[in-house]
């Protein structure tokens, strides 16, 4: 098995190579797990440190010195007097090489010790390491982990057991034993296609999608950190959840999903769930409307399969190059929905926009933290010449924003808070053509539009006690609205207030 990448340590002074390999062992083990073999490398000095057992302490050495002729001499007299303490000169040239046992608990010898003192060991050493001869990890037994804990997230990285994420908190797992890089590479090479274990090896990092059958299906992203792999697997239900399952509101949600054209974007932070919200509209309309279903991915999570509608699902880098090019394709493929996987750049947005205008329901997700922001947020992706004339065919093609932020419940799980914007009144629909996202919000607070802000979602999660009100306030994106709810004073603001706002 061959050594991992040299890391360049510092330890300073010291007189003692069992307490070299220590300290390198446990610099190591931070970022590639724990290591049956090290190998460091010093001027004039390298030396290979093992385990006569797993359990134990590294206590098997094997040093080379390339040495000055009153050095040698030393190293010969104390090697003489030290049966314990091989010594082969048979390479020559100033060089030899000496092997000795220590403590199996401890690692320190005798003749490591004498051996020691005699050298001036150097400060900087080159430190590689060989990963121990484990059984491969378990790809079955982790999702079968995951599906017990109900985790949405698996990170496996080296010198940590797997860690799992359970409603937004990470948790490691002392019942699993700690990883290794190699153990990492090697489940990572078995999962990923060929291509992308390509990409791994020639870019450091790459994404796809893996079903392990009758468990899950996951979005498996690798990438170095520190010269170590990192694996993250995400877990996908093979059911798509229901608006039920998902505590979102049907009425609404089916309102959206019977949208003849027009734009719906799903917003939030990462791990909000908005790539789980997109699914099951597109699982609705698949499930009552016979249309033709196009989506774009990158990787494809869930899988629909065909029920009244025909899905096409094409991942980017398989199926596509880029998003870009999905989308400019997908007009011509005579779809009747499209579902973006994520508006990340100006040319995605572009198309978007361009495919809702032209008689196409487009379902995508961007980052946002509150609806009313999303407007300025996709205009700050364009030059300023373009603005005003993507502000006006968002004001068109815009129908409905969705924001959401999962939040801890009482009880244990979390449950979704939901904004909607939906572009049904004048002030709505101007001030989006305005890029006023004040305007915007306040036209959300109107009882002539069906939007709603964050804080009427909280309110009532609140009053149901499903969540706390601590949790309540610091979700908030106006903690004194929630406030005024929950005492009975809020008023919706007026438009008067609005024009003043614009006037300041």
């Amino acid at each position: 098995m061959a050594f991992s990448t040299p890391r360049i340590l510092g330890f300073g002074r010291q007189t003692s190579l069992a307490e070299v390999a220590r300290l390198a062992a446990a610099e190591m083990e931070r970022t590639h797990g724990r290591p049956q073999k090290l190998r460091a490398d010093g001027e004039g000095i390298i030396f290979e440190a093992d385990r006569s057992r797993s359990d134990g302490a590294l206590d098997m050495y094997v040093v080379r010195l390339k040495a000055e002729p009153a050095l040698l001499e030393s190293v010969r007299k104390l090697a003489s007097k030290t049966p314990a303490l091989g010594f082969d000169e048979s390479a020559g040239e100033g060089q030899c090489e000496l092997r000795c046992s220590g403590d199996p608990k401890t690692g320190e010898s005798a003749p490591l010790a004498a051996l020691s003192h005699l050298i001036a060991l150097p400060e900087v050493w080159h430190v590689s390491v060989e990963d121990p001869s484990k059984v491969p990890l378990s790809v079955q037994g982790l999702f079968a982990e995951m599906r017990e804990q109900r985790a949405s997230d698996l990170h496996l990285y080296p010198g940590a057991p797997p860690v799992f994420r359970v409603d937004g908190k990470t948790l490691g797992d002392s019942k699993f034993e700690r990883v290794t890089g190699g153990q990492i590479l090697h489940l990572l090479k078995e999962l990923a296609p060929t291509s992308h274990w390509e990409e791994f090896v020639a870019h450091k990092q790459c994404s796809f999608n893996y079903h392990q059958l009758g468990m899950a299906f996951s979005r498996v992203s690798a990438f170095m950190k520190s010269g170590v792999p990192h694996l993250t697997l995400r877990f996908l239900s093979e059911h798509i959840p229901s608006f039920e399952d998902l505590h979102i509101p049907r009425p609404q949600m089916e309102e959206l999903g019977s949208l003849h054209h027009g734009l719906v974007i799903v917003a939030g932070m990462t791990g909000s769930g908005k790539s789980t919200t997109v699914a099951s509209i597109v699982d609705w309309i698949n499930s009552n409307k016979t249309l033709h279903v196009l989506t774009i991915e990158d990787p494809i999570e869930f899988v629909h399969r065909n029920k009244k509608s025909i899905i096409s699902q094409r991942g980017v880098g398989e199926d596509v190059e880029t998003f870009i090019d999905g989308v400019r394709a997908a007009l011509r493929h005579d779809p009747d929905v499209i579902s973006i996987g994520e508006m990340r750049d100006p040319d995605t947005i572009r198309a978007a926009i361009d495919a809702a205008s032209t008689g196409h329901l487009v379902l995508t997700t961007f980052h946002s933290n509150t609806a009313a922001e999303v407007v300025n947020r996709i205009i700050s992706f364009f030059e300023p010449v373009e603005r005003d004339l993507v502000r006006l065919q968002l004001r068109d093609s815009l129908k409905c924003v969705i924001c959401q932020r999962l939040l801890p419940k009482i009880s244990g799980g979390r449950m979704p808070a939901l904004e909607f914007l939906f572009n049904d009144s004048k002030l709505i629909s101007d001030s989006i053509e305005k890029g006023q996202s004040a305007g915007i919000r306040i036209g959300m607070q109107q009882t002539i539009s069906q939007s709603r802000i964050f804080e009427q979602s909280l309110h009532e999660l609140v009053k149901a006690k499903i969540i706390s009100l601590e949790t309540a306030q610091a979700h908030a994106t106006v903690p004194a609205i929630l406030d005024q709810m929950r005492f009975g004073t809020y008023v919706p603001p007026t438009l008067d207030r609005m024009i003043q706002q614009s006037l300041e």
